[in-house]
């Protein structure tokens, strides 16, 4: 199954894990680590060993880039 196929099986309100977001904004994992280590990219939280995003965070982010 595609990455495109489970974000979109996913519940709303549910979280993005590092592969799906870095599909969304198609990018490279390691761009969304090296971003994260930076602090420049959109918002993250980090679950136990996994980082998430919310949607909704990974969005407005994207729009308030010039």
């Amino acid at each position: 199954m595609s990455v495109a196929s489970k974000t979109a099986m996913k519940s709303e309100g549910a979280l993005w894990s590092i592969e799906e977001t870095a599909h969304f904004l198609g990018v490279p994992e390691k761009t969304l680590y090296q971003w994260r280590h930076k602090r420049v990219g959109p918002p993250s939280h980090k679950l136990g060993r996994h980082v998430r995003y919310f949607p909704e965070a990974v969005m407005t982010w994207v729009k308030e880039q010039h």
